[in-house]
């Protein structure tokens, strides 16, 4: 079954994600994604690239369930280091991706988001990175690129507390460009992308490429040390009792082990 949707209009391609429930990120949708970039990348028809959520959320982050299923503590870096792959080759890709965000972009959803160049809220979604409430910690570079968006107090407080904020919030705080109301958010987000879409594949690919060299120095550095850290985490106490207690809906009772 496709996760990934695709409708194309006058360069536009709109990139729907559809996997009750929540759009969560299982592995398939993760490989799913890295398959259709890679195809659009060579896309003469596709210019700028939208990505939305179907149903309720835009993507209420990664499918927990899925995960508590992996053996080793290899392959929880294995799959940190695919997210990063991926919200990577967003970040870096030649033509401009935009997050158009309704309901909730939480944990790995809102790592999805900040993987792409601009991102575009209704004013009543949810944006948060909520792993700590579960006893462990993002792992597709969200600890590197929410602190440079927000700068690092604001995502510190963000990520310790798991609190989620409003769209309106979040473009207070430049996490997003702009917000809207939910029954407009599409309707603006595909005449901002048409705007682009006019503009010279060329000159749009220079820019996107010039402005990978406003990263951190050792932005490179801290995604590694992520993904390592995902592993130890992920293999805690802490961790297993933090996801039973979110799959039985209770609080969880962390010991520090």
């Amino acid at each position: 079954m496709a996760y990934v949707q695709m409708n194309k209009n006058q360069h536009v391609t709109t990139l729907t994600l559809n996997k009750p429930k929540a759009n969560a990120l299982s592995t398939a949708l993760l490989k799913e994604l890295w398959n259709t970039f890679s195809l659009l990348e060579t896309d003469d028809e596709t210019r700028v690239i939208v990505l939305r959520g179907e149903g309720k959320f835009f993507c209420a982050g990664a499918d927990i369930k899925e995960f508590t299923s992996l053996q080793k503590s290899e392959d929880y870096e294995s799959l940190a280091r695919f997210g990063q792959k991926l919200m990577n080759k967003i970040e870096t890709y030649p033509k401009p991706v935009i997050a158009a965000i309704h309901g909730a972009a939480l944990g790995g959803g809102l790592e999805l988001a900040m993987g792409c160049h601009m991102r575009f809220v209704a004013a009543e979604a949810r944006l948060g990175l909520p792993e700590l409430t579960l006893g462990i910690i993002p792992g597709f570079a969200g600890t590197q690129r929410l602190p440079r968006l927000v700068g690092v107090g604001k995502a510190c407080e963000m990520m310790l507390t798991g609190e989620s904020i409003s769209g309106s919030e979040a473009v207070r705080i430049g996490l997003a460009n702009e917000a809207f109301e939910e029954n407009e958010l599409f309707q603006k987000v595909a005449k901002l992308a048409g705007q682009m879409a006019r503009k010279s594949p060329m000159t749009i690919k220079a820019i996107l490429h010039l402005l990978q060299y406003a990263k951190d120095a050792r932005y490179e550095e801290g995604i590694e040390e992520e993904a390592r850290k995902f592993k130890e985490v992920f293999g805690s106490e802490d961790a297993s009792e933090g996801i039973a207690a979110f799959l039985e809906k209770r609080k969880p009772f962390f010991q520090g082990k």
